[in-house]
């Protein structure tokens, strides 16, 4: 049995106001650095095999304190990194919202492509075959994959039988931690959207 705790990286300062993909140089700002500190105390029980991460800046910085605790290095897989939003990238969300293509995004994702980007399609499979590479890496370890809202809630989805049309019922926050077990093709998920990171960097 693979143990997979899918971690949603910290908050920037684009997070709820722009779509940020791929768009270099985005880091964590305060409340997302304190999100990612407290996270390796929610996991001070668990003895991780692996961190693994996104290549962007965002989840590689939420990625590190966990690895740290544990003794390991954070270990980035581009195929766990953000939906490719192509000409999306870096516009604000209040305009992208009167776009046509959002009522697709939200009621029917499966029809959906962003201009000069990926499908969700596309991106669901990538990051499920990375999952399933890393599955057969690690076929009794317990691992972190530090990553994004959207590819989280791929994942999940496609574990589950969720059709994709539905994926977006999900419900994946910044610093958010949600736990998946998979054992000879049989998925269960254990925990989601566990915000409890965020509670902590809240109180200090």
């Amino acid at each position: 049995m693979t143990l997979f705790y899918l971690i949603r990286h910290g908050e920037n300062d684009w997070t709820g106001k722009k779509i940020t993909g791929w768009a270099p140089g985005i880091h964590l700002n305060a409340r997302g650095q304190g999100q990612a500190e407290a996270m390796p105390g929610l996991l001070a029980g668990v003895r991780l095999k692996a961190v693994y991460s996104s290549p962007l800046e965002r989840t590689l910085e939420t990625a590190e304190p966990l690895a740290r605790r544990q003794g390991l290095r954070v270990v980035p897989r581009p195929a766990l990194g953000e939906v490719r939003y192509g000409r999306w990238e870096g516009q604000s969300l209040p305009s992208l919202r009167r776009r046509k293509l959002w009522a697709i995004i939200q009621q029917s994702p499966s029809l959906a492509r962003f201009p000069d980007g990926e499908s969700f399609i596309e991106a669901q499979s990538r990051v499920v075959a990375e999952m399933e590479t890393l599955r057969a890496e690690h076929a009794r370890d317990t691992i972190a994959c530090v990553s994004h809202a959207d590819t989280i809630k791929l994942a999940i989805a496609h574990y589950l039988g969720l059709p994709l049309d539905h994926f977006q019922r999900l419900s994946i926050a910044p610093a958010s931690i949600s736990l998946l077990s998979v054992i000879d093709g049989q998925a269960r998920l254990l925990l989601l959207n566990d915000t409890r990171a965020t509670e902590q960097a809240a109180t200090g």
